[in-house]
């Protein structure tokens, strides 16, 4: 197939590993197989145009393959410059899809790519983190004058978005995909802990057992990550801001304090809070001599790279994906991923099994966005419908073997009585 005219990659000779990747992962993600087998009969995304920005790894080339099998003529780009795999994305472009993505991408050619994606004037979009929300709200508006509505995957995502339109900001309607129970009960909190947990230990090749692991944040993803670091044996301290968060904490068995407390006490860190400057030059001056940091939220403001480096004599990479910087009195602290998210920067991301109930509920809501515009409230941000909710989850069990309880007439007459 002749790649598109709109695309730019690494290197289109790659595509046969991206091929193997996403065969690998198809098995895993059965849901998604049996939406697409629907898609491809209905196509209920034909005529239409859709823009994705998600990591671009093995799971979201199957994703865009379903968009495409509904009949969706879709622009694929990237949401971190780190987690953007070249054969991966060679793999879509010589499948014709339209692919503007490279790894390890300026800030600029990021962006440029941004826009090429929102060039093609998409009718609905997916977006992970609120970059394309950003461009289409500041300097390429125009680029929004077909968009029935969007879908967002991430919680800062999430954030931006509602914060625009509490602002009255907000020009279009968005389905916060990532508060849906079938997304954050299960991928935030089951996929972020495997996959940060896979590329820390596959990055360090060292022993958590018997460390000192502070995680900053215990939303879903920060429950997730402290719950499988006590499983592997570490001593798990938690800093919170907020007092129920810290308390439930508490009572799962965590150590909680400050993180000006906890700086000095801890072996490796882990921030999951979507907020910045949690891990700032003061913690740095105390922490331990070859002490890890590693962020597993959206963007790498959490550990302050900026501090870390002005308080460096020496910045020097230690091995892939593990940046070493040198203090003034000899302690070193490791780095890794640049910050970013660890668990796309120095890993795969999110096993496939998660994502099949991820993805599956883009995909559906999606559909919705596509059948259902005029429902979409216009310049809000809209739940995730809950039938669709609860089918991605009915599905998933069914693909499983797993079947539950139904509810007689006279339970649910019960349960909705005085």
């Amino acid at each position: 197939m002749p790649i598109h005219e709109q695309t730019e990659i690494r290197d289109v000779s790659l595509a046969p590993s991206g091929r193997d990747k996403i065969a690998w992962v198809v098995p895993g993600m059965p849901v998604l197989r049996a939406v697409e087998r629907r898609f491809a009969a209905e196509k209920p995304f034909a005529g239409l145009r859709a823009a994705i920005s998600i990591h671009l790894e093995a799971k979201t080339a199957y994703f865009a393959h379903v968009l495409r099998a509904g009949g969706a003529e879709v622009s694929v780009t990237g949401c971190n410059p780190l987690s953007t795999q070249d054969d991966v994305a060679a793999a879509l472009a010589a499948e014709g899809f339209c692919v503007n993505a490279v790894h390890g991408a300026d800030p600029a050619t990021y962006t440029h790519h941004l826009e090429r994606t929102l060039a093609c004037r998409p009718h609905f979009l997916v977006d992970d983190g609120g970059d394309l929300l950003n461009i289409l709200h500041t300097t390429h508006p125009e680029y929004g004058e077909c968009l029935l509505g969007g879908c967002e995957e991430t919680t800062t995502g999430v954030i931006r978005m509602r914060a625009r339109a509490a602002a009255g900001q907000l020009n279009f309607p968005m389905i916060a995909v990532n508060d849906a129970k079938s997304k954050h009960f299960f991928d935030n909190r089951y996929g972020t802990a495997q996959s940060v947990w896979d590329a820390i230990l596959h990055t360090t090749n060292l022993m958590v057992t018997g460390k000192t692991v502070v995680v900053a944040g215990y939303g879903w993803c920060g429950k997730g990550v402290a719950k499988t670091a006590r499983a592997m044996g570490a001593s798990v301290i938690v800093t919170e801001v907020d007092p129920h968060a810290a308390l439930e904490a508490l009572m799962d068995g965590n150590r909680v304090m400050p993180m000006d407390e906890a700086a000095p006490l801890g072996d490796l860190f882990v921030t999951v809070t979507g907020c910045r400057d949690v891990v700032t030059a003061r913690h740095f001056a105390v922490m331990k001599d070859n002490a890890i940091l590693c962020n597993a939220g959206h963007f790498d403001v959490e550990v302050s790279v900026s501090d870390l480096t002005a308080a460096a004599v020496r910045v020097f990479d230690r091995k892939p994906n593990i940046r070493g910087y040198v203090m003034a009195d000899g302690r070193t602290l490791n780095l890794l991923g640049e910050g970013r998210l660890v668990n796309l920067a120095a890993g795969n991301g999110h096993p496939a099994e998660i994502m099949d109930m991820s993805f599956s509920l883009q995909a559906l809501c999606c559909e919705y966005v596509a059948r259902h515009a005029d429902l979409l409230a216009p310049r809000a941000v809209t739940d995730v419908p809950e039938e669709l909710d609860r089918a991605v989850a009915r599905i998933k069990l069914a693909e499983t073997g797993v079947a539950i309880d139904e509810l007689t007439p006279e339970q649910r007459r019960y349960l909705t009585s005085w």
